[in-house]
């Protein structure tokens, strides 16, 4: 059994379309843009732009802010800009150092200490 195709809405079809792009491209005149007298778009811009200009602004000034105020009389910045810090670190260091000397022990091992008048027996092989 055999289906019928229906070829002839199809080249109907085709052909419709393609008249209808033949007759755009051929025509003498583009379609007119209707223009419109509305400025909210522009309104709507510039609004946006103020905005983020406000924001941004205001972020660099708060930045700017609290670089003047990292170098203020702080406690914490005072110590950090005088050289104590690094004499008591150095002390401290000399300190554990010290204290990990006396921690330490030698053990001597009779056994293991170097006898030159003695000689290591070697193990025979068989």
């Amino acid at each position: 059994m055999e289906i019928p195709s229906n070829n002839t809405a199809l080249t109907s079809l085709l052909s419709k379309l393609l008249q209808d792009y033949m007759t755009q491209t051929h025509s003498p005149a583009p379609s007119p843009i209707a223009k419109t007298n509305d400025h909210l778009e522009v309104v709507y811009v510039l609004l946006l732009l103020g905005f983020f200009g406000f924001f941004t602004f205001g972020i660099l000034l708060s930045y700017i802010r609290s670089k003047k105020l990292e170098h203020s009389h702080d406690p914490y910045n005072m110590y950090i800009d005088t050289d104590i810090w690094h004499k008591k670190d150095k002390e401290n260091i000399q300190a554990k150092m010290r204290e990990s000397y006396k921690l330490c022990y030698v053990f001597e091992n009779q056994l293991a200490v170097e006898q030159p008048n003695k000689q290591i027996p070697e193990a025979m092989l068989s």
